[in-house]
């Protein structure tokens, strides 16, 4: 089929019922007179004419020459668009959404059918929009997002609070200061910019005072009714993500049509990710677009219920550039080609299939148990992910095989059952799979957590009795992995994995039971044809702009002896880089770090600043953000403040500060 030409869109404007107007980015192919086309929706709040521009501009030209409407929304309050900006997943921003298929549908050069698209924020908000069932949203591709937004997303997982949260919330209210393009929005735009600064608020202080699984969480988690979603969704994630665990729970729920991938990558788009391999993503898009948009018989509903990646032998470094392993495909999801099988943690600290004698061993972890964790948000493949785990298993209870005579493969989601008793009413408990290389390098595998106040569901949290023993279950994130021979599998248990996870307000020990009540369940591939996943004709598809000054990655670990103190440190500084095309310079800076002592979880503190900054010309703004967050036995205390620049006259300024009850956390 002949590549369609077309013509970009720079400030088009979709009018809501209310007034408002959302600014969008359309690549719009030509000829749509005579031959409408469906439309792709992407609707996101990290503006579309520099936030997201290099990989929007890798992938909706491809989709024009295709026969499709590129269309990138910036959502109410955020780029050019008009409104305030709100909560993430707002009812509001649901509506907006429908609205804006609605609109797309009715346009003279639209056919009436449209899809939508994104990765994190944008995957998340297409399934929740496809639970609401605008009549013509006929399929979606959601990457890098959740079916449960208490569980599996940046804020909470199995009532731990992840450090993540704190650093969304210092990373939304730095990105929602952005000032609206001068260009785009005329004189006005200081005028707009500034009414954006005063309906700002700090989210952490939302997202904090909701530690259990409430109704405010329910909003917009699918996993509350599948059966709501009845557009066509390809789902994809990867291993090397917080994120991975969306497309096989979609692919075992979903009763629309349904897809699922999960490859090795870190929170990107499958096409320019790393480690690679790469899946040719323009190729699956187009595919899944042509059958269920313009009902091309194509087979895609045929496809593989899920494939993955199986990975194997990997080393933990600085960076990786890409993964050993190859492709398999599931024809059906769950699949009996995958069975379960049971492992021991026998008394002596063997891992095994014999049960062995009842025993009790101890496990008490130092705070900073964890500085090889990685983060649960991945955007480099190096620091970003879990490092090399021998220095945090060494603070943790280990239970380990023999050297593997022969090799095991798994796909899906390891189990612990333990009986457990604390010493204290809260407590968190983290379990790796660990692959151990001959030489002794440790790879993470797997990951499960489990804030033991939580043991009986997240809605309703109850304090452990200190002293008493209870059976514990805790399901490990979903993985795709390959034991050599040679080499063993650890199972890792701690009671602290910081600064991934925040620590509970007392130190802990925990007692646990091995023998026969101790099962670790390996979910093992028995058998499955490889899968033809293509990599990109493109290797390198992402647009060059302008460096005008270098960018800058780092993460480090400094230990005080004398004083006692850990400190991890975050260093992103995206160099300041112009667009080709309009000429705005955008310029990104995160600095993050967090303290604490190896036996005071009370000494938890983080802090972060953010930078800002936008120029064209004589034209330029910088908004600085700095927020704090510290703790007792009793309350989270917030501190955020705000300040915005045009040139280096200080506009605006406010601050924040809150103390937030601990909810059995």
């Amino acid at each position: 089929m002949s590549k369609r030409s077309y013509r970009v869109i720079e400030d088009a404007w979709i009018p809501l019922r209310d007034g408002t107007r959302l600014a969008a980015r359309i690549w719009m192919p030509d000829g749509t007179e005579k031959d409408p086309i469906p439309a792709i929706l992407e609707h996101l709040p990290y503006r579309r004419r520099d936030g997201t521009a290099p990989r929007d501009e890798s992938t909706y030209p491809v989709f024009a020459e295709a026969g499709y409407a590129g269309v990138r929304v910036d959502m109410r309050g955020s780029g050019d668009s008009e409104g305030d900006v709100e909560d993430e997943y707002s009812p509001q921003e649901m509506a907006d959404a429908v609205e804006v298929i609605e609109w797309l549908a009715a346009q003279d050069w639209c056919s009436g059918s449209v899809g939508m698209m994104g990765i994190s924020w944008g995957g998340f908000n297409s399934l929740q929009v496809a639970a609401l069932r605008p009549p013509a949203l006929k399929a979606v591709i959601s990457l890098s997002s959740t079916v449960d937004r208490y569980n599996d997303d940046i804020h909470f997982k199995n009532g731990c609070l992840l450090s993540a949260n704190f650093y969304w919330a210092s990373n939304m209210l730095c990105y929602s200061s952005r000032p609206p393009d001068p260009e785009i929005v005329g004189e006005d735009w200081r005028e707009l910019w500034l009414r954006r600064l005063e309906s700002l608020d700090y989210p952490l202080s939302t997202w904090l005072a909701h530690q259990r699984r409430d109704d405010y969480w329910r909003h917009g988690s699918i996993c509350e009714d599948y059966d709501a979603v009845e557009a066509a969704v390809l789902i994809i994630a990867g291993w090397g993500d917080g994120y991975r665990n969306a497309p096989p729970t979609a692919a075992t729920h979903l009763k629309a049509p349904v897809k699922a991938i999960n490859g090795p990558w870190i929170h990107k788009y499958p096409h320019f990710a790393w480690p690679k391999p790469r899946i040719d993503f323009h190729a699956e898009a187009i595919r899944w677009w042509d059958r269920w948009l313009k009902g091309i018989k194509n087979k895609a509903e045929d496809l593989p219920a899920y494939r993955a990646y199986i990975t194997e032998g990997i080393r933990p470094s600085t960076w990786r550039e890409s993964d050993a392993g190859r492709w398999v495909a599931m024809e059906n999801w769950p699949s009996p080609d995958v069975s379960s099988h049971t492992l021991h943690l026998g008394p002596d600290g063997r891992l095994s299939d014999e049960p062995g004698s009842e025993g009790r061993t101890l496990v008490a972890s130092p705070q900073d148990c964890g500085t090889a964790s990685g983060e649960y948000f991945t955007l480099a493949s190096g620091a970003d992910l879990p490092g090399d785990q021998r220095g945090d298993d060494g603070l943790s209870l280990v239970f380990e095989t023999d050297i593997l005579a022969e090799p095991l493969e798994l796909l899906g989601r390891p189990r612990l059952n333990v009986k457990l008793a604390i010493d204290a009413p809260l407590g968190n408990l983290i379990v790796r799979l660990v692959d151990v290389h001959p030489d002794g390098m440790a790879q993470r595998v797997s990951l499960g957590v489990l804030n033991l106040a939580h043991r009986g569901g997240n809605a309703e949290p109850v304090p452990m009795t200190p002293g008493t023993f209870e059976e514990i279950e805790i399901n490990l994130d979903e993985s795709g992995h390959l034991f050599r021979v040679g080499h063993r599998i650890r199972v890792a248990i701690s009671t602290a994995y910081w600064p991934l996870i925040l620590p509970p307000p007392s130190h802990v020990t925990a007692q646990i039971v091995t023998g026969p009540d101790s099962r670790f369940m390996l979910p093992v591939l028995q058998t499955a044809k490889r899968a033809d996943m293509p990599e990109p004709v493109n290797p390198d598809p992402l647009p060059k702009y302008r460096s005008l000054e270098p960018g800058e990655t780092r993460r480090w670990v400094e230990r005080d002896l004398s004083a006692g103190v850990t400190q991890y440190h975050i260093l992103d500084d995206t160099g300041a880089n112009e667009h080709p095309g309009h000429g705005m310079v955008s310029h990104e800076i995160r600095r993050e770090s967090w303290t604490i002592k190896p036996e005071d979880p009370l000494s938890v503190t983080g802090e972060a600043h953010l930078t800002a900054k936008r120029s064209r010309g004589d034209w330029s703004t910088r908004t600085e953000t700095r927020t704090r967050l510290t703790a007792d036995s009793a309350f989270f205390y917030l501190e955020a403040s705000l300040e915005a620049y045009e040139g280096e006259t200080l506009v605006f300024e406010r601050e924040w500060t809150d103390k937030i009850g601990r909810d059995c956390m």
